[in-house]
């Protein structure tokens, strides 16, 4: 077999020389396959990225941060298919390797587990999308403005503008109260005046002093009704509608504004007194 791969069979040239250069050129072709499979889809990727983030942002009501998200995993899948298509190239079985890819994901997953808790709640954060960026929100007790939202973690500004870092589990897995949601709130106080007082002109100088801001919504209907006879006041509930952007300020403002108003009205706002009674000796 030796003598016939060395026999020469044209041009000086033998069978084991037309092998060498078949295979040479054989992986010289497969190298550049390769890499123009590698270029195609790192350029292909790119573009589909590209386009699914237009599209998130081309429509107001869709979010941005979702379609990052979903431009990003359609990247990691073109780029992915591509490099499968790389090792068949070569002749690689990719069966296998898919295989042992599979069996390390699970060793991994195992080692990470809280790792991978946050990042499967950030994917339900970004998927469902209970809160969103510059969302004013209260999770499990903390107050703050959505600053960033991830796969691993959820950054909000505390009302003193301190960062405050929770990892996605602890979001998703508790309560959540989103002050944003909402384009209009319900403001809400409770106003005492004395037993003494006329009923009709301390809630027409409630109604009249709230009324009177410009931020008061007059639809809905506000609601001011004495609903409660305490131990030294007779208590008005107020309820009104304001722009949820405007909710706190107003708050404070109208409990001023109506102390003030009461007042200039003669009004007697009253505070708890005690009375002590001493036994004769």
């Amino acid at each position: 077999m030796t003598g016939l791969l060395e026999t020469e069979i044209w041009n000086g040239q033998t069978l084991s020389d037309f092998l060498t250069l078949e295979f040479m050129m054989s992986a010289v072709g497969s190298v550049f396959a390769a890499a123009g499979i590698l270029i195609l889809g790192w350029i292909v990727s790119a573009w589909l990225q590209g386009r699914v983030r237009a599209l998130g942002r081309k429509h107001a009501n869709l979010d941005d941060m979702l379609f990052d998200f979903l431009a990003a995993i359609v990247r990691y899948l073109v780029l992915g298919f591509a490099i499968l298509f790389v090792l068949n190239t070569f002749g690689v079985e990719t069966t296998s390797i898919v295989a042992v890819i599979g069996a390390a994901g699970l060793a991994v997953g195992l080692a990470l587990q809280g790792t991978l808790s946050n990042i499967a709640a950030g994917v339900m954060l970004i998927l469902f999308r209970p809160i969103k960026l510059e969302d004013f929100v209260d999770v499990g007790g903390t107050m703050g403005t959505v600053k960033s939202l991830n796969l691993n973690f959820t950054e909000l500004a505390d009302v003193s503008n301190a960062q405050v870092i929770i990892p996605n589990a602890q979001v998703w897995g508790n309560v959540i109260t989103n002050y944003s949601a909402n384009d209009k709130r319900r403001a809400e106080w409770t106003f005492g005046v004395s037993y003494g007082s006329n009923l009709a002109q301390a809630e027409q100088i409630i109604r009249d002093t709230i009324m009177s801001d410009p931020r008061s919504k007059t639809d809905p209907e506000p609601f001011i009704q004495v609903n409660n006879l305490g131990d030294s006041s007779v208590d008005f509930l107020v309820r009104v509608w304001v722009d949820a952007s405007e909710l706190f300020g107003y708050q404070a403002d109208m409990k001023r504004k109506v102390k003030e108003a009461l007042d200039a009205g003669g009004v007697d706002i009253p505070f708890p007194t005690t009375t002590i009674v001493q036994a004769a000796q």
